[in-house]
């Protein structure tokens, strides 16, 4: 244990309150809860916070979308982020949000001191504006044509397909995506923190240690080209927080979000009285605590310039590092629903152990912002080989000898240089953690891991137990292998801590990470039971089916939601009688109905569109949640006959049958039983 307690904050970026988590979010939240574990293993204060982020035009409009208040929204995604943040082990000490009194309150704050302390520029500003919606429009808000290559369906400040960055009044025939009305020029007073006036404030900072330095170096050419003011103001309507005498004026949500830290923080300290948050906030206090940022590469302006900026013109101490880290891809390819790269993190939890993802991503972690890649073959072989084929391993080739003798581990150490070899890598693995160079600390632990199966081996406890005389050979050589998956389980607790507590039930013993490990010896364990599961590949596939149906069904979801002038009409665009006229819904009944394999929403049905039988179409329909089966053969209901087949995963659907209703149970397919007969047409 050491000698000195360090009182230590730790947050990580706040996820966007739109959506629910995704694997790179697991990430950052997995690489900051393993250093977290391991600085209150090493017997330090260490305080986790985070919270969701909740404001914005987009939390605004999706909530508008779909017929909720934003605060029910929020509320919404807040519970499926701290599931899901709890379905993968992440030990917050508390969760927030950013919508709330205590953010309200320190934003306020923090504001009126820049303010007061001349910090605070307003200007009026001419922007887009959608006369519609009467809403100011961010530059992805807006769509035209490319005034460069002339490519259609492009947003307001770059072309995805020539490259081009631009203005949106250079856009060739703009429209906002939100009404499609075509957006006009607006002026509007806004409010500007003046960053530039902070540039050698910052030099020093960014400088001084606090980042790593790969980021210390970008920065210094953002900041020797010259900073920008920062715009921290939005006009009504919008979410979030109104600026202190500033009716009709919104703190941008940058500027509240990072604020969140401190509010949780606050709201933490609040339930425990134990805690101050002048201790760990307040200028001074930066000799006696320790306030760390984990943070993804593509926010880090925002963390290392005007953040500690804001912060120490306002009085507030500055993060003693900011640590930031590199972007998930999977299969070596940038996460991306509209191709089909993507996992949520429910969709895994619905499939696999999060343990396997928590030592995947530290078996791949380092102190650097180099990219991650979720390889998923070599992350089957990865936790198959090291987890379940080295260390689990060790316990049940020794335990089951332990158990057959009585349960009672060895008094004597049999090979006292192996035992060493394995204690003295204490500091060197805790070190590791510290400097979060997790991959080297896992490939040190394999290494131990290697070395034990190797003595287990060379010694054949299995032929041991069969010769006369053998049985305290025996058991002194399954002692030290116990005792050596102990030190190993000890090292993979902050990674692993789940497995570490089914170890400390199978060792009867509580595993702290002293500064010197002594071996269990004269010890009683209890039976041993299976502590880890081989990753099952068709479990792996399951999960890659459920998310590739996932994304299907949002995309589908997508293209029947009404955009253009009536986007924001509940019924959908308008259409002309020609395009109706080409639609052919006939009478169809269904003669086989049935399951598919893998999917959660599908059935497969077989659709008559004559009374013979003669004419069939096969149709995977999306109405699992409402019908079983059995209840559907025989049934007559309504079909698109002329929609083009569609080639799906599952086979070819030929048609789509037409159904009403919210969604889950209540989804009603339209049955006409009076008089129809299949293959008629609806006029």
């Amino acid at each position: 244990m050491p000698t000195t307690e360090r009182k230590i904050l730790v947050t990580s970026a706040l996820p966007y309150a739109n959506g629910p988590l995704h694997l790179g979010h697991l990430l950052e939240t997995i690489q900051t809860d393993i250093w977290v574990r391991f600085q209150k293993l090493q017997g330090h204060n260490c305080i986790y916070v985070c919270a969701d982020d909740t404001h914005g035009t987009a939390i605004m409009l999706n909530a508008e979308k779909q017929g909720l208040t934003p605060e029910q929204l929020i509320a919404q995604i807040r519970e499926s982020h701290e599931e899901d943040f709890a379905g993968f082990l992440i030990g917050f000490d508390n969760y927030h949000s950013t919508h709330s009194d205590e953010n309200r309150e320190i934003s306020a704050d923090l504001y009126q001191r820049v303010d007061a302390a001349g910090f605070i520029a307003r200007r009026s500003i001419s922007q887009a504006y959608d006369p519609e919606k009467e809403l100011f429009l961010a530059d992805r808000y807006i769509k035209g044509t490319c005034p460069k290559c002339k490519a259609e369906d492009q947003y307001g400040d770059n072309c995805e397909v020539c490259g081009s960055t631009y203005s949106p009044t250079d856009l060739i025939n703009p429209v906002s995506v939100i009404s499609g009305a075509t957006p006009i020029e607006k002026e509007s007073e806004h409010f500007f923190f003046k960053l530039p006036e902070f540039e050698d404030f910052l030099k020093d900072w960014t400088t001084s240690g606090t980042l790593q330095k790969e980021v210390a170096n970008k920065l210094s050419e953002w900041l020797d080209s010259g900073l920008q003011e920062w715009d921290i103001s939005r006009d009504a309507p919008y979410f979030g927080f109104e600026i202190p005498g500033a009716p009709g004026k919104y703190f941008y949500v940058w500027l509240d979000a990072p604020v969140g830290y401190m509010a949780s923080f606050k709201n933490l300290c609040d339930k425990e009285a134990s805690l101050s948050f002048d201790d760990y906030w307040l200028k001074e206090s930066t000799d006696k605590t320790e306030l760390y940022h984990f943070i993804g590469k593509d926010i880090i302006n925002f963390h290392a310039l005007f953040w500690p900026a804001l912060l120490d013109c306002a009085g507030y101490r500055t993060p003693s590092s900011v640590f930031a880290h590199g972007f998930l891809t999977i299969n070596g390819q940038k996460m991306s629903k509209s191709r089909g790269i993507f996992v949520n993190a429910r969709t895994y939890l619905n499939h696999l152990n999060p343990e396997y993802l928590r030592y995947y991503f530290a078996a791949k972690l380092s102190n650097s912002i180099d990219d991650i890649d979720l390889n998923l073959d070599d992350f089957v072989q990865k936790v198959n080989s090291d987890l379940v084929g080295k260390v689990v391993n060790i316990a049940s080739r020794c335990a089951k000898f332990i158990n057959k003798a009585g349960s009672v581990l060895s008094a004597n150490v049999i090979d006292e240089p192996l035992w060493q070899q394995f204690v003295d890598k204490n500091s060197s693995i805790a070190e590791l953690y510290e400097q979060r160079e997790f991959a080297k600390a896992m490939r040190e632990i394999m290494a131990l891991a290697d070395l034990a199966n190797e003595y287990i081996a060379e010694q054949e406890p299995w032929v041991l137990a069969k010769q006369q005389g053998k049985e305290q050979q025996v058991q002194d050589v399954c002692s030290l292998g116990i005792n050596l998956f102990r030190v190993l389980m000890i090292y993979l607790k902050p990674v692993l801590p789940t497995l570490a507590e089914q170890t400390e039930t199978f060792l009867n013993d509580q595993l702290d990470w002293p500064a010197t490990i002594s071996p269990l010896t004269n010890h009683e364990i209890n039976k041993f039971k299976p502590l880890l599961q081989r990753v099952d590949k068709d479990k792996v596939n399951a999960m890659r089916e459920e998310e590739q149906q996932n994304l299907a069904a949002q995309q589908n979801q997508s293209q029947a939601k009404p955009t253009g002038p009536l986007a924001d009409d509940p019924i959908a665009d308008e259409i002309v009688y020609d395009d109706f006229a080409k639609v052919d819904l006939r009478v169809a009944k269904i003669i086989s109905a049935g399951h598919v394999e893998g999917a959660d929403k599908l059935l497969q049905l077989t659709l008559a569109l004559d009374e013979e039988e003669n004419q069939t179409r096969n149709v995977f329909a999306g109405i699992k949640s409402a019908y079983a089966p059995e209840d559907l053969v025989g049934r007559l209901t309504v079909m698109v006959a002329n929609l083009a087949p569609r080639k799906m995963k599952f086979g070819m659907s030929e048609g789509m049958v037409l159904a009403a209703g919210p969604g889950g149970k209540d989804i009603w397919l339209l049955s006409p039983d009076d008089g129809a007969k299949p293959g008629m047409r609806i006029k």
